[in-house]
């Protein structure tokens, strides 16, 4: 599950040197903060020259407009009609500094790499309500997350993002694999004696 991450400044600044088109749109605004569903994030996408990063904004419309679709699991996600066109050709990647968890105690648990300050999730977008709209994929946790969830983000390696935003006949692939281990940090862990 992802239902917050972060993002600030310095990640935008090392990210826009992945990027060969920037929208226009990513020049106002203040991004060291976190991102919640239905807020603006940056995502980088296809572009005509290469990686473009666009200003989208975080979850599909719910049913008949209620609530926010923000998350897709990625063991269906090629199987549900409303993901099809987005997972078929609107792949994307969402850098993140990191994302939260919160465990059934509702303490707050903070995932991120161990290996790099930035993230990169996997999602897809759409077109809806005129405006590009993400979402992140998820799949089942690892020995890092399961101990707070069962499911976590489709963490993708650097070296991964031209194949998922380009080369559809990896996405079957992609979408199968096992997220690297991160590194997690609590705010408060109880702790016990025996």
């Amino acid at each position: 599950m992802c239902g917050v991450f972060y993002i600030d400044d310095d990640m935008l600044h090392e990210i826009r040197s992945i990027a060969r088109e920037i929208d226009q749109k990513l020049n106002t605004g203040i991004y060291t903060k976190d991102i919640h569903p239905t807020e603006y994030a940056p995502v980088l996408i296809e572009g005509k020259r290469g990686i473009r990063m666009s200003k989208q904004r975080w979850g599909y419309p719910g049913v008949q407009n209620k609530g926010v679709i923000f998350n897709a699991r990625s063991e269906t996600v090629t199987e549900k009609r409303l993901f099809q066109n987005g997972i078929r050709y609107h792949r994307a990647v969402i850098p993140a500094r990191h994302f939260y968890e919160w465990n059934v105690n509702r303490e707050k648990n903070i995932f991120s790499r161990k290996d790099s300050s930035t993230m990169f999730l996997a999602g897809f977008y759409d077109i809806m309500s005129n405006e590009e709209r993400f979402v992140i994929l998820t799949t089942q946790a690892n020995e890092s997350m399961r101990s707070v969830h069962d499911r976590m983000p489709l963490v993708l390696e650097a070296n991964q993002l031209e194949s998922w935003l380009f080369e559809p006949e990896q996405t079957e692939n992609i979408l199968k694999q096992a997220p690297v281990l991160l590194k997690r940090k609590t705010e408060f862990e109880q702790m016990t004696l025996f």
